[in-house]
């Protein structure tokens, strides 16, 4: 415990400290790597939306005695052949099918085929339909909600650390954990639901609080210096952060560990497959925002103000100071 408290009062005082801000370049090129690779990834496994997306036909067998999923496909295929049958089961126990869409004929039918295929009553098994209307009403509304959710962060960012730059940098680091998240959520082939649009809303929300906290420390430092400053600007952001770091990490770990537990013990080792779309969106996003905080947004903080005339001076200033005292040293 005594090591701990030493390395964070090392890392607030610079004792200690990673170079965020002088190897930018280096994480700049890994940032650029992951989001092309996660933008590439749809290419190699398509994202899969969910039904209320792409609407449907959904069916549900209650409690059969057997969970093959083959059954429910081979079911569905003998009253539509053409149809293309996505099986799940749901809470250990449901067989759930989802479809394209069908006729009203089809739909009694296929219900029928199914019960006869598990063996259950025909009235265990359940049938809706989401038409294709209200799958396109809830895509525009996510699109619309992630639009006006980046435009509110960029003006309030802008008004309450009176600079766009701020809010620049912030909302590239946001962009930067949504490409990722959603690229690990395709790799890992689940379907993007509503549910998951929530989750991704969620950790953006998170990112955006991170940020904000560490960006608060880089005004604090920049702003009380001033010019009387023993440091570059580079060095005032790198050493916000590296004083904000002990805690962004705490609370990276304390959000996702809960969110781990529901993820690998509710949902993969206990079967609730209703907590998997929220629960892997959050906890990738958790982990991506804070790398993207430290290694991308700050940073690029950094790069964005570096090339003001005022800074400039500031740090040839410092710079100066520094030589002429190693001269008499």
């Amino acid at each position: 415990m005594a090591s701990m408290n030493e390395f964070g009062n090392n890392l607030y005082t610079g004792k200690t400290s990673f170079p965020f801000v002088g190897k930018r370049r280096l994480w700049f090129i890994i940032a650029i790597a992951l989001v092309l690779a996660s933008a590439l990834v749809p290419l190699l496994r398509p994202v899969q939306f969910s039904i209320e997306f792409t609407g449907g036909s959904q069916f549900t067998v209650v409690a059969p005695s057997s969970t093959d999923q083959t059954t429910a496909t081979q079911a569905v295929q003998s009253v539509v052949p053409e149809s293309t049958a996505k099986v799940a089961i749901v809470g250990g126990t449901d067989v759930r099918v989802q479809t394209s869409q069908m006729s009203a004929e089809d739909t009694i039918t296929v219900s029928k085929a199914l019960a006869a295929a598990y063996d259950v009553d025909p009235d265990e098994v359940t049938s809706s339909f989401i038409g294709p209307q209200w799958g396109e009403s809830v895509t525009r509304q996510s699109l619309w909600g992630l639009a006006i959710f980046l435009a509110l962060t960029f003006l309030i960012l802008a008004i309450y650390f009176r600079t766009w730059k701020m809010s620049a940098a912030a909302i590239l680091g946001l962009l930067d954990v949504l490409v990722i998240t959603v690229g690990v959520y395709a790799l890992a082939g689940f379907e993007i639901s509503p549910a998951a649009v929530i989750g991704f809303l969620t950790i953006l929300a998170y990112s955006l609080y991170d940020t904000t906290v560490v960006f608060d420390k880089v005004r604090e430092n920049t702003t009380e210096d001033g010019e009387n400053s023993a440091r570059t600007f580079g060095e005032s952001v790198n050493l916000a952060v590296n004083q904000t770091l002990v805690r962004s990490i705490n609370t990276s770990i304390v959000a996702a560990l809960p969110v781990g537990a529901i993820l690998f013990i509710g949902a993969f080792w206990l079967g609730a497959e209703t907590l998997t779309d929220i629960s892997l969106s959050i906890f990738v996003g958790i982990l991506v925002a804070t790398y993207s905080t430290l290694f991308v947004a700050a940073p690029l903080y950094s790069l964005f103000r570096e090339n003001e005339p005022q800074i400039i001076e500031n740090d040839r200033r410092v710079r100066d100071l520094r030589a002429r005292a190693a001269v008499d040293a």
